[in-house]
């Protein structure tokens, strides 16, 4: 039986090493293809919202890499997750959110969860993808979501420093109101891993680490 293969829909070049690093982590064996388009996102940014046209791109995308021989598809951006569960309903393979296991993990955690993006187009189908994975639980949360307003401008711009910054002081602030914080976006799992310790008071769930683990688990 020949090797199993996974698809990646990435909407940011940026992921495809990190997600490359955790196949070998996780899925050493299994082959992998990336399709990349960052219009996605950019247009999303442009208009403040999943457009119609964007989503079917998106569509149009995933059944690519089913048609490219993709056994299961994980779609990397959180602000077109509208688009992806639209995919896998049209989809005889897998499509998969890269946020999805992540706000069931936080979803079980606690009923108090924060949500913390740079972007406000990944703030709110985050935040509304942990509110409808909680009621699929059967779970009652409160959710506060934070968006680190500039750090995503500072980080396209080259200011990696900045964007580290603003989103480090978010956390911290956001940990005194909340026993669970999720990332809505990959671009900032690096900034935790900078937290000592001690800064970190609550579990802070990055994405792609989880979705891969809970990927690795289920389809491989």
């Amino acid at each position: 039986m020949s090797a199993k293969v996974l698809g990646f829909v990435h909407t940011s070049a940026t992921l495809v090493p990190l997600f490359q690093q955790l196949t070998n982590e996780f899925l050493s064996g299994v082959e992998t293809f990336n399709i990349v388009d960052d219009s996605l996102i950019k247009d999303v940014i442009k208009k403040g919202k999943l457009m119609p046209n964007t989503a079917a791109r998106v569509v149009s995308h995933i059944q690519a890499a089913e048609a490219a021989g993709a056994d299961v598809i994980l779609v990397t951006c959180s602000s077109i997750g509208v688009a992806i569960e639209t995919a896998a309903t049209l989809s005889s393979v897998p499509v998969i959110r890269v946020d999805q296991a992540m706000a069931d993990e936080a979803v079980q955690i606690s009923n108090k969860i924060g949500v913390i993006a740079t972007l406000p187009t990944t703030l709110e189908p985050t935040s509304d993808l942990v509110r409808r994975r909680a009621q699929l639980a059967g779970k009652n949360v409160t959710i506060s979501s934070k968006l680190c307003e500039g750090a995503f401008e500072a980080l396209m711009s080259g200011d990696a420093a900045k964007h580290d910054e603003m989103v480090a002081k978010a956390l911290k602030e956001l940990m005194k109101e909340v026993d669970v914080i999720v990332l809505a976006q990959a671009s900032m799992a690096r900034v935790v891993d900078n937290l000592s310790a001690e800064e970190k008071i609550v579990p802070i769930l990055a994405s792609p680490a989880i979705a891969m683990k809970k990927l690795a688990e289920l389809y491989f």
